[in-house]
């Protein structure tokens, strides 16, 4: 984040469809999940768990084991 002057507040989201409507706007600028939450936690002052649950999970993919013969 960038540094915040305390003077000039950033407006606030805390409601989860809020949330939700902000990250479908700003999903068009960010190319991954990681730009939007950037993008999100830049433009606004939110619930972090109420973004993390609107956001897609990022899961790592899977290492498969080698099949025995």
């Amino acid at each position: 984040m960038p540094n915040a002057d305390p003077f000039l507040p950033r407006p606030t989201l805390l409601s989860p469809h809020h949330i939700a409507s902000a990250v479908d706007r700003l999903g068009a600028q960010g190319a991954s999940p990681s730009e939007v939450w950037r993008l999100l936690t830049d433009h606004f002052t939110v619930d972090l768990d109420a973004v993390a649950a609107v956001l897609p999970r990022s899961e790592p993919e899977p290492h498969w084991l080698q099949t025995r013969r």
